[in-house]
This record gives structure tokens, C-alpha cells and sequence, in this order.
């Protein structure tokens, strides 16, 4: 390998967290349905892959009083400890109170990323993130925008900064990291 090539990192199960950003009901109303199922699946997957793999899941919601509770299959899987971070401010990173949530496991610097809307709460989390020093997977089938087109932009704007663009099931197994861990099969069976 030369030197100027950079490497790809992957997502370290004793290093991770799962960030779940403003998976909520009156968003998820105004996004294409087809991809908003998708899109709540694979949050899901992530959770039960977190849970199942001892990772912590944290989650924010954005004016509830506005935009509604976490969609309820999404919050019926949370684990009990993500008592979401209620929040006004668009990056999450200068919301009160969510740099005490992340930093409650200092060793985990990176953070998985899914949610809502790409392009607005989720491309001004991922900068602050980095600006922190967390290296930031976003798996492209976990996050959503109203319009396709502003998802795009903001995958290509990651893609130039240095953010990893994933997908769902790629977390999951670089999370396993090996077929013959005791918890493969609960994992794999996830993606099926």
C-alpha cells in the first residue's frame, strides 16, 4: 500500500456507539414512504445489532412538541437507557446535554449515525462530530431526506470530508467481525 493512499477503517464493535437522530412521527410523514420503510428497517437492524453486541444507543429528538414522538417501532426498541436528548438546535453537538450523553463512554469514538434529515439535523451532527475528533460512519440506507436530491448532495458532500459512507448490513458484520462469534447468528439473522 502506498503511503498516500488512505486506509479504510470499519466499525470497531468495542469502539462504536449508534446514534439515532430525530426518527420522529410528523417527520416521517413528509419522506417518500417506500424509503422511509426501508429506512426505519435498517434503524431498527442497527438497534437490535446494538443491543445484542452490547453497544451503546443513544438518540435525539428535535422539538417534540413540533415534530412528534420517536416513531414508535423505532422507540419500542430502544434500549431503556437512550432517553432521547430533546433538542431545537439542528447539529446535535450543540444541543444541551448531548455531549454528556456520548461522552459517557469515552473509549467509543466512533459513532454510527442514522436518522433524520440528512441533509439538515444529520450534515450538521456528522461536522461537529468530526470538529470533536469521532470518526463518523453514515450508513447511506439508515438516513433520509424529504427529496431524494438533497439526500444525494449531502452523501457526496460526506464522501469528500472524510465521513464513511456505509451501509445497514455492513455495520452489523464489520460489528461481528468474525462468522464463529458466539453472536453471529442473531446478528446475520437481522439481515436476512
Amino acid at each position: 500500500m502506498s503511503h498516500n493512499q488512505a486506509q479504510m477503517p470499519l466499525c470497531q464493535r468495542a469502539s462504536s456507539q449508534l446514534l439515532i437522530i430525530d426518527a420522529q412521527e410528523r417527520l416521517a410523514a413528509a419522506m417518500p414512504p417506500d424509503e422511509l420503510d426501508l429506512v426505519v428497517g435498517n434503524i431498527n437492524r442497527l438497534i437490535t445489532a446494538a443491543k445484542t453486541l452490547g453497544i451503546p444507543v443513544i438518540a435525539t429528538q428535535h422539538y417534540s412538541k413540533g415534530l412528534g414522538p420517536i416513531i414508535e417501532t423505532i422507540n419500542a426498541n430502544l434500549p431503556h437507557t437512550a432517553d432521547p436528548t430533546e433538542k431545537t438546535a439542528f447539529s446535535c453537538c450543540t444541543a444541551p446535554g448531548f455531549e454528556r450523553n456520548i461522552s459517557l463512554h469515552p473509549e467509543r469514538r466512533q459513532l454510527i449515525v442514522v436518522g433524520m434529515e440528512a441533509h439538515i439535523c444529520i450534515a450538521q451532527t456528522v461536522s461537529g462530530l468530526q470538529r470533536w475528533g469521532y470518526q463518523v460512519f453514515v450508513p447511506a440506507d439508515g438516513i433520509i431526506s424529504r427529496k431524494p436530491a438533497y439526500k444525494q448532495n449531502v452523501l457526496e458532500r460526506m464522501r469528500t470530508c472524510g465521513i464513511q459512507v456505509v451501509c445497514t448490513e455492513s455495520v452489523g458484520f464489520e460489528w461481528l467481525g468474525d462468522s464463529s462469534d458466539v453472536q453471529f447468528r442473531e446478528v446475520w439473522s437481522l439481515f436476512k
